[in-house]
């Protein structure tokens, strides 16, 4: 996705980290008809504010995102009115085009937000527009956790295992799954990489088990909740048959601090194992790992 410092940053795109050549190879489609591989990343609150005047504040902010909306539906309509005629549409308008898939519900908004209040502005201009929408992030969602539940948009987020970071995300509390459980929210669980590490993606459900959220919601929330949150719950996010086969194999407790993924697998394929030792090496190999990942081969036979 791309990142959160405008209120509309782009398309957002999803794939597997797998052996390829090409992007396309892996892309996972959402939708066959139209094309499309992911949603539309949207954020509010602070990153998205600039000194330049624009947006500038939390109101205006809110402002220029419907006044886009408003702009996208007029687009919309004028399209359906020409019904074909090319003298009649509209000029092409590729920003516009997005909104409008956003508006017939064929993307799903992935909206970065973190106060209570920011979540809450979220909810009502998604609800204004009629677009699906996953809520990001969420620090101060356990303040209006009953509020979130009952909009039916569901919540993805992260856990911190330190305080820092910008002052709007303070109230970040690891009992987040909890009151989001509670409430009957729909949970997943996500990474914020370079700031959340993608290697701690299993201990942050963990921290949410030590808070209170049972294990059942937990472990959804690291599979199949956020496939249902992308569309793609049809091919991953659960082993049943007809699916991808994606998934890895543990070594012991999935939120155990001890325990080490042994295999990675991807379509069926096992694409890493923790006993062939050139593989274990992105284990435990440190620094020299990443150094040789910006050299040729010559040079990582140098380190061996």
């Amino acid at each position: 996705m791309p990142g959160s410092g405008l209120l509309m940053s782009g398309q957002t795109v999803y794939v597997k980290p797998k052996p390829a050549n090409t992007i396309e190879e892996m892309l996972i489609m959402v939708d066959e008809e139209s094309g499309i591989y992911g949603g539309l990343k949207m954020a509010n609150g602070t990153n998205p504010l600039r000194t330049d005047g624009t947006p500038g504040t939390r109101a205006k902010s809110a402002a220029l995102v419907r006044s886009l909306f408003v702009q996208a539906q007029e687009y919309k309509t004028q399209f359906d009115e020409a019904d074909g005629d090319p003298e009649k549409k509209p000029s092409r308008d590729l920003q516009m085009e997005t909104l409008v898939e956003v508006l017939e519900g064929k993307r799903i908004v992935h909206n970065h937000t973190h106060r209570h209040d920011d979540i809450l502005t979220a909810i009502r201009l998604a609800d204004e527009f009629g677009y699906r929408m996953v809520l990001q992030h969420v620090s101060e969602g356990w303040k209006v956790a009953d509020e979130i539940a009952a909009s039916g948009y569901p919540a993805s987020i992260i856990g911190l295992d330190s305080p820092g970071g910008k002052l709007e995300a303070i109230n970040l509390l690891n009992t987040n799954g909890k009151e989001l459980e509670r409430a009957g929210a729909d949970v997943a669980f996500h990474t914020d990489d370079p700031v959340v590490d993608s290697r701690f993606f299993l201990r942050m459900a963990a921290f949410g088990v030590r808070e209170g959220m049972s294990r059942e919601k937990a472990l959804q929330a690291l599979t199949i909740a956020g496939a249902r949150m992308m569309d793609i719950d049809d091919r991953v996010g659960s082993l049943e048959p007809g699916k991808d086969a994606d998934f890895i194999i543990l070594s012991g407790d999935p939120f155990s601090v001890y325990t080490h993924v042994q295999q990675t697998w991807i379509e069926g394929e096992k694409i890493w194992d923790r006993d062939n030792p050139e593989d274990r090496e992105y284990a435990v190999g440190g620094y020299e790992i990443f150094r040789a990942s910006a050299n040729s081969h010559t040079h990582l036979e140098g380190y061996k």
